[in-house]
């Protein structure tokens, strides 16, 4: 049973920097296929970035591109989020989920596909 958990988010000005870690445990390391999520007051749950375990592939939404970055520890367990000139449109919690086997591009930006998901941290960009 593979558990996830997720920390590092807070409060940050526009134009700041924040880093969110989700640790991982269970499972194989090398196989995590990690996914961030986020969802702001009011909206639907949007696909944010991930990482295929096998491969160190790395998929972005378009609205991030540029600006965060995915990246997992040597380990191999702990899967972050580097976020880069932030805006107040990023402010939403924040979700990570692990999605077992082998999935391909499309499967990763899927939340209904993930089977294990974080308790969520929050992020706030604001003066």
């Amino acid at each position: 049973q593979v558990h996830v958990v997720e920390s590092g988010g807070g409060l940050v000005q526009p134009g700041g920097s924040l880093r969110l870690s989700c640790a991982a445990s269970g499972g194989t390391s090398s196989r995590y296929n990690i996914g961030w999520f986020r969802q702001a007051p009011g909206k639907e749950r949007e696909f944010v970035a991930a990482l295929r375990g096998a491969d160190n592939n790395k998929f972005y939404a378009d609205v991030v591109k540029g600006r965060f970055t995915i990246s997992r520890d040597s380990a191999k367990t702990t899967v972050y989020l580097q976020m880069n000139s932030l805006k107040p449109e990023d402010t939403a919690v924040y979700y990570c989920a692990e999605k077992r086997g082998s999935p391909i591009a499309s499967t990763l930006r899927n939340s209904q596909a993930y089977e294990t998901w974080g308790q969520g941290t929050q992020v706030t960009v604001s003066l």
